[in-house]
């Protein structure tokens, strides 16, 4: 049994990638961005442990939902303890977005960890890169600076460099 460190959970959200997503915040952030929509969920201490199976209950008590959405805080700080569900949800064909401080390149060097490597592999669409106050623009669809990147993660691995995703329209 997988436990998570929670900041919190959105069962509906729909500003966290495309469709009815499960948004998971986890708790703890590194990367404490001026700025940060969600300052709460940087303390390491704190949040609540939630099991592994609780959050794929959740996933299976929605058919509308298109899948799930990691966020924070900074969700490849519980990388090992997150691979399980992401790769549980994609195989129920659903698609796993998250969002994170580190850049695409360093999660796929193993930064902050082999595992950051390993949940990487089970991510459809990665949000990557510090928010930047001094970036911040509204008028940006599932990013809250412009310097964050939407990341098309099967492709990027595939070719060896970024690919942007295409689902932007």
């Amino acid at each position: 049994m997988t436990t998570i460190r929670l900041y919190g959970i959105s069962d509906d959200s729909i500003v966290d990638g495309p469709g009815i997503r499960l948004a998971i915040f986890t708790q703890g952030c590194k990367h404490c961005c001026a700025g940060c929509h969600n300052p709460e969920a940087q303390p390491f201490e704190g949040g609540n442990l939630v099991r592994t199976e609780t959050l794929l209950d959740k996933v299976e008590a929605n058919p509308l939902i298109a899948g799930i959405t990691l966020t924070g805080g900074e969700p490849f700080d519980q990388a090992a303890e997150l691979i399980q569900l992401a790769k549980s949800v994609r195989e129920k064909g659903l698609t796993v977005w998250a969002y994170s401080g580190y850049l695409f390149e360093d999660l796929k060097a193993c930064e902050p960890s082999a595992a950051a490597a390993e949940l990487l592999d089970e991510i459809d669409v990665l949000v990557d890169g510090p928010f930047k106050q001094d970036l911040k623009s509204l008028d940006l669809k599932w990013r809250g600076s412009s310097n964050q990147r939407i990341i098309d993660v099967p492709a990027s691995l595939k070719s060896g460099q970024v690919i942007e995703f295409e689902g932007l329209a």
